[in-house]
């Protein structure tokens, strides 16, 4: 073959060499739904683009569990953790070797990497109101044994995890039973307003010096030591190596003050996390990256896009799916008892336990919501298809069989329009509780109105709330309105008449 003939086919491969090296340079970075989290995934994400990588960040997942079989399953690459809630939580039970050596082992025994400690503790602690704490003369966690009137407010995490709520009773023996889980940043309004007296801290939360918290002595020193760590998949080493030198970079170089600094710029000074983890790199590290401004309006047109993407693809497969079978529970009464039970139970779950259900089997982001909002849609599609059936008159039913009508031509023909309306409206409730349900998503890392509304909680900011909340109600609006037009196309006039006094 001539080299003329040759360069064509070399591009071709070369491009083929480019490509492949590029897709083993993508990198997805998780973070939990606090703002420290979110911040230091945000810091992960701009040094691994600086490295060359395509770098995503998937912000605010979730929890600890969440995050960490995330990255066991491949659907993350690396997110930052704390030792303390590794060995207190994830590897629970477990053995462990003394020293960070031990958990370091422990953890490459599960699969995973654990990166050196950036430099901060970020323990957990007690807090209360200054006020409150010297009128009761509360000085360490001890002396709560002595006011069991005490109304405690903790994270919901916190509540239920191994180093939480349970073993810091156990250990101090407090009589407190008015336990309250609320989320984390809600709690310092809740703390502020008196609606609680004691709430659990992370020891760099900004909120502690913004309110004036008096920090209790941990006079048994049971909580443990929360070095902040980075947790990554193995197969960086050789997917990604200039990634992971990049991650070494943070060794100690995030201290205890400057971790306070960060969160406070983005809690109370209210400056985005990409332009404090920017800052941070430039500062530090002297690694610059840019921090792309984005308005409301390109906010909104993405979260709009999210959103109609959840309740569209959600609502579609419920459709094709839940008539076929409102159908089948109208011809056959006892199958239709257990579909429409199915259904029923599946409504009765809550919506984000149904969420957290579908990560182990479609991973994060949009398809566990997608799957969750079908799961939601079936009941009242189910439920109206079948009822608009079986309500047919009893006449009509014999009329249509006394023409010869085959069975499929009747229920095309005949009774699938006489039911329209009825299943119609099935499906525009199953369409209106999508928009509001869809908002859960942002909890997963769905995106859509959620994720204004899930940030705007974590910041204690209004207008971000707003942002999402408004635009949903407004969205439900518009489908309401949307299915009463399509009733006049898709209901036969003879049934939209309305009923003659």
């Amino acid at each position: 073959m001539r080299p003329t003939r040759l360069a064509p086919w070399l591009m071709v491969v070369a491009g083929l060499f480019a490509a492949t090296a590029a897709c083993a340079q993508k990198v997805t970075i998780g973070s939990k739904a606090f703002t420290e989290s979110v911040i230091l995934g945000e810091i992960v994400t701009r040094l691994a683009q600086d490295a060359g990588a395509q770098a995503e960040h998937q912000r605010e997942l979730g929890g600890t569990r969440v995050l960490w079989n995330a990255v066991l399953r491949g659907d993350l690459d690396i997110y930052p953790e704390y030792t303390g809630t590794i060995a207190q939580e994830i590897l629970a039970g477990k053995p462990i070797a003394a020293g960070p050596e031990g958990l370091r082992a422990a953890v490459e025994a599960e699969g995973l990497r654990m990166g050196q400690p950036l430099g901060f503790n970020n323990t957990y602690a007690i807090g209360m109101r200054e006020p409150v704490a010297e009128g009761l003369g509360i000085v360490t966690i001890s002396d709560l044994r002595d006011h069991a009137e005490v109304v405690f407010g903790f994270s919901n995490e916190f509540i239920d995890r191994g180093d939480g709520w349970p073993s810091l009773r156990d250990a101090y023996g407090l009589p407190q039973t008015d336990v309250r889980g609320l989320q984390h940043d809600l709690a310092y309004r809740a703390l502020e307003t008196d609606d609680i007296q004691a709430m659990d801290l992370y020891s760099t939360d900004a909120e502690i010096e913004y309110y004036g918290l008096r920090v209790l002595i941990d006079d048994r020193e049971h909580f443990p030591t929360y070095n902040a760590v980075l947790i990554y998949r193995p197969d960086l080493l050789s997917r990604a190596p200039r990634v992971v030198a990049a991650m070494a970079r943070l060794q100690g170089a995030i201290s205890g003050a400057t971790m306070s600094s960060l969160n406070k710029r983005a809690k109370i000074d209210r400056v985005s996390e990409d332009r404090v983890a920017a800052d941070f790199l430039d500062a530090t590290l002297h690694v610059s990256t840019e921090v792309t401004d984005v308005t409301i309006l390109d906010r909104l047109l993405q979260r709009t896009g999210e959103h109609l993407t959840l309740v569209l693809l959600s609502l579609a497969a419920a459709i094709l799916v839940a008539i076929p079978l409102g159908i089948l529970s109208a011809r056959y009464e006892r199958l239709g008892q257990l579909i429409l039970g199915g259904a029923g139970i599946i409504q009765t779950i809550p919506a984000l336990a149904l969420l957290v259900f579908m990560i182990p089997f479609v991973g994060t982001q949009e398809p566990p919501a997608i799957c969750a909002l079908f799961l939601y849609s079936l009941l009242p599609i189910v439920r109206n298809t079948y009822t608009g059936l079986t309500d047919i008159p009893q006449h009509m039913r014999e009329s249509a069989e006394a023409l010869g009508l085959p069975p499929g031509v009747r229920l095309r023909l005949i009774e699938l329009p006489l039911a329209s309306r009825s299943i119609l409206a099935g499906i525009k409730t199953s369409a209106v509780i999508n928009v509001g349900f869809a908002t859960l998503g942002a909890f997963i890392g769905a995106g859509g109105y959620g994720q204004p509304i899930l940030t705007g909680l974590r910041l204690d900011d209004m207008g971000l709330i707003l942002q999402g909340a408004i635009p949903a109600a407004v969205l439900a609006l518009l489908v309401q309105g949307l299915f009463e037009l399509s009733e006049r196309i898709l209901v036969p006039r003879g049934l939209r008449l309305d009923p003659i006094d």
